[in-house]
Order: C-alpha cells, then sequence, then structure tokens
C-alpha cells in the first residue's frame, strides 16, 4: 500500500502578516513612527503608509474619497519617487487616525 503524502499547510506570508498586525493601531504607529524615523529613505515611509493603509481596508479609491485627494496623485503621492506635500501627508495620516506631530530631540 502506497504511503500518503503529507500536506505541508502552506506559508502565510510576510505582507500578510504585516497587514494582520498593522490592524492594531498600536502596531500601526510604532511602523508609521519606525518608517518615519529612517529619515534617509523617505520611500520607507511613503511605503509604510501605504501598509497601513491597506491595513485599515483603504483602497486608493476609498482614500482618495476620505482625504478628497486624487486618485491618481494618491498612486504618485505614495510611490517610490513620490514627493508628496506636508498637506497630503497630513489628510492621509487624519483618515486613517493619525496625526503628524514634532518632537524635540534628545540630546547626546
Amino acid at each position: 500500500m502506497p504511503k500518503k503524502k503529507k500536506r505541508i499547510p502552506p506559508a502565510i506570508s510576510w505582507h500578510d502578516e504585516l497587514i494582520k498586525d498593522l490592524k492594531k493601531p498600536a502596531e500601526a504607529e510604532a511602523y508609521l513612527c519606525a518608517a518615519l524615523e529612517d529619515g534617509e529613505c523617505p520611500e520607507v515611509f511613503l511605503l509604510a503608509l501605504r501598509h497601513v493603509a491597506e491595513a485599515h481596508g483603504f483602497g486608493m479609491s476609498k482614500l482618495a474619497a476620505k482625504t478628497k485627494l486624487n486618485r491618481e496623485n494618491l498612486y504618485r503621492m505614495l510611490s517610490k519617487k513620490g514627493n508628496p506635500k506636508i498637506e497630503n501627508i497630513s489628510a492621509v495620516l487624519g483618515a486613517l487616525g493619525f496625526k503628524l506631530t514634532i518632537k524635540l530631540k534628545k540630546a547626546g
């Protein structure tokens, strides 16, 4: 009698796990802060913003409606080569339930 092959469960993708984690507001906040602190690479923050929007159920059309920004401009703004205005970043963050704040840098 031939042996039955064991079924290996499909691997969970890192992206799916990330999106699941980012549904938690505290996780999303920490993720965005970490991405913003990487000031060397602004596209890291834009990618993080896209991930958080996705986790909160915002496609570009829904995000455009909520922020009152043009959908095509949102795609461009959140792309690797995006160069968004501060008021547009603020609008996206606001739609996601966050706000941009300034903190005093620790000496040292």
